[in-house]
């Protein structure tokens, strides 16, 4: 997902949007452990979304407007 997109949402949707991205990075890394993964791709998708979202809820909590 882009920032942009994310910018738009709410807090709630931001956590929300984590625990399932969180849920979906631990599902990907029990299948790799089992051989079954065949996107491996998707792992840095991943990773790159939850890192997205902290940022911007860290943002928040902080009080730093950003650029739109």
């Amino acid at each position: 997902m882009k920032t942009k997109q994310l910018r738009e949402k709410k807090i709630e949707d931001l956590n929300k949007l984590l625990e399932e991205t969180t849920a979906r990075l631990q599902e990907l890394r029990f299948k790799s452990a089992s051989n079954q993964v065949s996107d491996v791709r998707e792992f840095n998708e991943l990773k790159k979304t939850i890192a997205r979202v902290k940022t911007l809820k860290r943002q928040s909590e902080l009080g730093i407007k950003t650029a739109q």
